[in-house]
Formats: structure tokens, C-alpha cells, sequence
């Protein structure tokens, strides 16, 4: 093996260089002792096509992977919920289970339930590759349920191609994504909020909470049934109408996928699905999440390699998911999942901390997503910034197209918490915001739903806190929300035009969505009052949110149209402590903020390349709740400076009210 580019990018990682190509020989060895028989990882993940229920020419046929089971009995409505031989399995070599069963033993609709019996004790037990999971309203008891309709989805658009450059991501939860107190179901998601989406200018949904899971409020986290779409909204066929929905319009869909982890549920998950402790799962100490509740796989069994492989498969294949968005995966990546650890040095990801095993599933992962599908997106959400992560396999990377800049939003939440207006330094924020390993593509974000979430703030609600809950009206002249105004748009400006992968918001705050998300539970009276979204916020006219919004809309389709908007350099051409100003380049796009929060200069300079600037974009225009000082229908030309002419640069002298950030365009270069 000669020297990986990872390694030759970066003199840092020179000493690490045994640590690297191990756990790159590592990913190699396991990929070649996975595919012997099949050839491919691509036709290795098969798993869901062999076991769980599947309809055949002649009837029925179930298998399941229990090597600790005793004996194994389907029970359900076929069965009036009693055990009886005729529906108890077979064994077979490797731990497997199977029954064969007539057309007429089960039909589309029919409950079910496995009875798993082990030395020592008997139980229920959902399927782990059970593909539709219900529950039922009263007793609030979860079934697996036979899921075949005569008639399959016909898919309208066969084959999509998403054009994601830049990839502009609306997350966005299915449940609470409706306007009324309740779940929202995917048939209303494709209905009401698709739409906004595609009016919003934004490319790709990023859609939660997928994955079967039995307490709503864990925002999906915490999944039972792998392999099986939430049935709280809806049926597959109502997920499959959304995704092509969403392609027909041109929309990416990914998946938030969750392979960290899993629900400690023994009757609804895979907690003690053959009676042991660690068929999926550590056996050990290591068990248990420390910090989540929940239960840690054991990545380094084939067995479960294959279950995990194969889910990614079954979403990309069966759903036509383009991607997926990996959670927790810091947690996978070192043993302490990296609790209380700084990350400080290049030292932290090498010192023997790390979860092989983990790293090599994931980098399989990468390479069996892009195998069925090159054009696929994956995303880790990752906090350490272990180099390599969003770094190809062949360069000595595990392998992601992106990484989240999870740095980001925490630093936006440090500035509002700890820092007055006239501190706000854009030398500070400019190094923040593209201080990033060269080989890999981030998605930069000012705030995902963590933010969103109970016991946080939004950052409007950290701008404006109660006043928003009564001087949002349009002609309020109320300073705190005039503030808060000003700032939202600048923050998410000049996060989004600094990208160099992607960017992300989640659904509602582009438009400042008030107050902040909490799931029904005990502490809340069971309320869906903030387990929703406020759409009726931004369309009522005589409200500033739909200021909010159509500045976001703005600078959204500004940057989308743009092709490859986040591969063009960032050049800094002027950043000034003492006055606030910071003004960069992209292309033919000049991007100027004024962070004073009183000062406002006229005929203010920096150098730029030569030419005719028309503006573009103003977060001070009044249709964006500003007050109108800029006047955009301008054009600005350069002033040559002699010392300067080698460089094709002269001074661009503009208008910067206080608290405003502008866009220029540079239309003819000077001859």
C-alpha cells in the first residue's frame, strides 16, 4: 500500500500514518471476508430478502435469525392469538428459523407476533426485519403486521438524479410538521408542506423519525423496528407517494438513519430478541449507553454487520431514499462515545480509544450506499472532528460525502449568550466559519432541531425572547425585534455564504418560529401545543415572519442558482474589528456585513476586483423588514488605486448601515 492522500494532504497526521492505514487494511480485510461468497457488498446486503415474511408463488415463508432461541411459534390473528404447532418454526444451520406456510394461513392486514422461547424463559417478540410495525390506539401494544397490497406502488419517476450543488437541506420532521395539535401524517406532509419547501428554494428534505420507534417523544432516536417506516404516520405506500412527490418537484429526499443505537424495549425491539443478551448487542459493560438510555451494537459480529448493511440497502431500494444523514456517529467512533472528552489534538483520535470495529462498519457503509447508488448523500453528525470522516475510502477516509459543522451553531448560541453587539468581531466570526480540513465538505447550519428543543433556545427566541409575543406586528417599531430581526438575517447570511459543502435549517426557523419543541409527555399534560409548527405565522401578511422568510427565500435561491456555489474560494477582502465590516468574495458575488450596532458608514472602502457592481440582495430592503437606507437600484463602480493595479483591484466604496448585510454582483470587469 503506498501512502495515503489523506496522509500526504497533511503533515499532522504523518505520526498517525500506522493507526490510519490500519484501520484503512481493516475495512479492506472485512469488505473481502463479507463478499466471498456474493462477490459485492451491493448483493451481500440482502439480509431483508431472506429473512422476515415474504409472499411466495406457493404462500408464505418466514425466517429469523435467533441462535439462542429453543423454539420459535408465530402467533396472531391467524391464530386467535393462541400458540399452535402448525405455525411454530424450524430450525436450520446458523442460528436460523423458518416456516412455510399456504396462501390462505395469512392475509394482507393479519397482526403478528413471534413467541420466542430460551433456556430459562419464553417471551414475545417483534420480528427484527418485520417491515410494518402498529399500535394499537387503546391498549397502545405494538404488532408486526402483514404488509403486502395486491397492487404495488407503481413508482412515477423511475430513476432520480438530484442536482445538490449547493446542497440546500430542510429538515423536517414528519409528526409535527402540521398545523394542528396531533401527528401529521405523510400524506399531509406532501400535501402542505412540500410545497413551502419547493416555494423556499431548498433542494433536499432531511426527514426524521422514520425508523419505527415506540416513544414518539425520543424525535426517532430511539428505534425499535429497524426496517419498518413509522406507521403513527401513515402507511409505506403514503411514504413512497411523498418521496416521489418530492422527486417529481426536483426535492432530494434523505434519511435520517439511526445505527448508533437501539431502544432497550425487549417486546418492541431487538433488546433480548432470542433471549440472550448480546445477540445484536455488547454483552459486556459496554452494553448500555451511558448517556442515551439505550443499547450499543456489536459491530464487530458479522451478523449484525449484515443487518445494518442490508437496512441501508432496503431504504435506498425499496423507498428511494437518495442518502442518509448517520446520527450519533461520534458515539460510534470512540469507546467512551466520546463523553468528556475535548478533542484537542491530533492525539485524541489515535490514542487507542477508538472503535475499530465501528469505524470499519461505517466505512463499509460509505462504500455499500455509493455501490447501489453513486449519486447517493451521506452525512455524519459528528462533534469530535476526527479527520478523514468526510474524506473518500481510496484517499484513506472512512468515506462520508459531508460532515455536520457542528461547531457552528454552538458558536452562534457563545456570541448571543456571551457576547454584547459591539463585540462582535468579524475577524472572529470569519475564521469560524471556514476554519475547516481542506478534503472535507461540511454542512455549515446556525440551528438544526437540537437547538429547537426544550430546555434550549432558537436563536430568534434568544434575539427576542417574550416581545415576540407582541410586537411582531408589521409597523410595531419595537427596538428588540427590529434587533432581532437584523441579526437573524445577517447570522444566516453569511453562514450560508460561506459554505463549502452544504447548508441545513430546520423547518420553521427560517421564518423565526416562536417558542420551542416538546413532545407529549407526562411533565406536559400529553400536549401537541409545541409538537407542531405555527404556519399560519408566516402567512398572515401584517406579521414579520414572512419578512423573515422571504429573506431567507432570497438568499436561498441567490446561492442555489449559483451552480457549485460551494466549490468557488471564499476570498476575504476585508475584515476591520474596530468597525465591524466584513466583506468576502464567491465567484462574481461580493457578500459585505456591517455587525455595528450603531454605526453606519457612507462611502465606506475596501479593495475588489475592478469592475461594475449591481446589488443584488439587501437584508435591509423594507420588503425583508429592514428600513430601506440601501438604495439598490445603484450600480457601483471601483475607484483604481495605482498601488493596487497589479492585482486588477480598486476601492468599492458603499453605504453600510448599521446591522445590515448586502450583496453585490460584479457585472463587467473594467477594460
Amino acid at each position: 500500500m503506498g501512502t495515503l492522500a489523506i496522509i500526504k494532504n497533511d503533515p499532522w497526521l504523518k505520526p498517525f500514518a500506522a493507526a490510519i492505514e490500519g484501520r484503512h487494511q481493516d475495512a479492506i480485510n472485512k469488505e473481502r471476508e463479507l463478499i466471498a461468497a456474493e462477490g459485492s457488498l451491493k448483493a451481500f446486503a440482502n439480509a431483508y430478502n431472506y429473512f422476515g415474511l415474504h409472499r411466495t408463488d406457493t404462500g408464505w415463508v418466514f425466517r429469523e435469525w435467533a441462535p439462542n432461541a429453543t423454539g420459535i411459534t408465530l402467533v396472531g390473528d391467524f391464530s386467535g392469538w393462541k400458540e399452535y404447532r402448525k405455525y411454530a418454526l424450524k430450525p436450520k444451520a446458523g442460528g436460523v428459523w423458518e416456516i412455510k406456510l399456504k396462501k390462505d394461513d395469512l392475509h394482507h392486514g393479519d397482526l403478528y407476533k413471534m413467541v420466542v422461547c430460551w433456556e430459562g424463559g419464553c417471551g414475545e417478540r417483534i420480528p427484527a426485519y418485520a417491515t410494518r410495525v402498529v399500535q394499537d390506539e387503546q391498549s397502545k401494544i405494538f404488532s408486526a403486521q402483514v404488509w403486502a397490497p395486491e397492487t404495488p406502488y407503481k413508482w412515477k419517476v423511475k430513476k432520480f438524479t438530484p442536482d445538490t450543488k449547493p446542497l440546500l437541506i430542510y429538515e423536517c420532521h414528519i409528526g409535527m410538521a402540521q398545523e394542528r395539535e396531533g401527528v401529521g401524517s405523510y400524506t399531509e406532509f406532501r400535501e402542505k408542506v412540500l410545497p413551502r419547501v419547493v416555494a423556499d428554494g431548498y433542494n433536499t428534505i432531511q426527514i426524521m423519525a422514520i425508523q419505527e420507534h415506540p416513544y414518539y417523544g425520543s424525535f426517532g432516536y430511539h428505534v425499535s423496528s429497524f426496517y419498518a417506516p413509522s406507521s403513527r404516520f401513515g402507511t409505506p405506500e403514503e411514504l413512497k407517494a411523498l418521496i416521489d412527490a418530492a422527486h417529481e418537484a426536483g426535492i432530494a429526499v434523505i434519511m435520517d438513519i439511526v445505527h448508533s443505537h437501539a431502544v432497550k424495549n425487549e417486546v418492541e425491539g431487538l433488546g433480548r430478541l432470542d433471549g440472550s443478551y448480546d445477540q445484536y448487542f455488547y454483552g459486556d459493560s459496554r452494553r448500555e449507553h451511558p448517556a442515551w438510555d439505550s443499547l450499543c451494537f456489536d459491530y464487530g459480529k458479522n451478523q449484525v454487520i449484515h443487518f445494518l448493511l442490508s437496512n441501508c440497502k432496503y431504504w435506498l431500494e425499496e423507498f428511494k431514499f437518495d442518502g442518509f444523514r448517520f446520527d450519533g456517529v461520534t458515539s460510534m467512533l470512540y469507546y467512551s462515545h466520546g463523553l468528556g472528552q475535548a478533542f484537542g489534538s491530533y492525539d485524541d483520535y489515535y490514542n487507542g480509544g477508538q472503535d475499530t470495529n465501528a469505524i470499519t462498519y461505517l466505512t463499509l457503509a460509505n462504500k455499500l450506499i455509493h455501490e447501489v447508488n453513486r449519486r447517493a448523500i451521506t452525512i455524519a453528525e459528528e462533534m469530535s472532528g476526527m479527520p478523514g470522516l468526510a474524506t473518500p475510502f481510496k484517499a484513506g477516509g472512512i468515506g462520508f460525502d459531508y460532515r455536520m459543522a457542528m461547531g457552528i451553531p454552538d458558536y452562534w448560541i457563545k456570541m448571543l449568550k456571551e457576547k454584547k453587539d459591539e463585540d462582535w468581531h468579524p475577524t472572529s466570526i470569519y475564521w469560524e466559519l471556514t476554519n475547516r480540513r481542506a478534503d472535507e465538505k461540511t454542512i455549515s447550519y446556525v440551528e438544526s432541531h437540537d437547538q429547537a428543543l426544550v430546555g434550549d433556545k432558537t436563536v430568534i427566541f434568544r434575539l427576542i425572547d417574550d416581545q415576540m409575543y407582541w410586537h411582531m406586528t408589521k409597523g410595531d417599531d419595537n427596538a428588540t425585534v427590529n434587533r432581532g430581526i437584523a441579526m437573524h438575517k445577517m447570522i444566516r447570511l453569511v453562514t450560508l455564504a460561506t459554505i463549502n459543502g452544504g447548508y441545513l435549517n430546520f423547518m420553521g426557523n427560517e421564518f423565526g418560529h416562536p417558542e420551542w419543541i416538546d413532545f407529549p409527555r407526562e411533565g406536559n399534560g400529553w400536549s401537541y401545543k409545541y409538537a407542531r409548527r405555527q404556519w399560519d405565522l408566516v402567512d398572515r401578511k401584517e406579521l414579520r415572519y414572512c419578512e423573515l422568510n422571504d429573506f431567507d427565500n432570497a438568499m436561498i435561491r441567490l446561492v442555489g442558482d449559483v451552480y457549485d456555489f460551494q466549490a468557488l474560494p471564499v476570498e476575504k477582502l476585508w475584515d476591520k474589528d474596530d468597525d465591524q465590516v466584513l466583506a468576502f468574495k464567491r465567484g462574481d458575488l461580493v457578500f459585505v456585513f456591517n455587525w455595528a450596532p450603531f454605526k453606519s458608514y457612507d462611502g465606506y472602502g475596501f479593495l475588489a476586483p475592478e469592475g461594475e457592481y449591481e446589488v443584488v440582495l439587501s437584508s435591509d430592503s423594507k420588503e425583508f423588514g429592514g428600513f430601506g437606507n440601501i438604495d439598490e437600484g445603484i450600480h457601483h463602480f471601483t475607484q483604481p488605486d495605482p498601488l493596487y493595479s497589479p492585482d486588477s483591484k480598486g476601492w468599492l466604496k458603499l453605504y453600510l448601515p448599521a446591522r445590515t448585510c448586502q450583496v453585490l454582483r460584479l457585472i463587467s470587469h473594467k477594460k
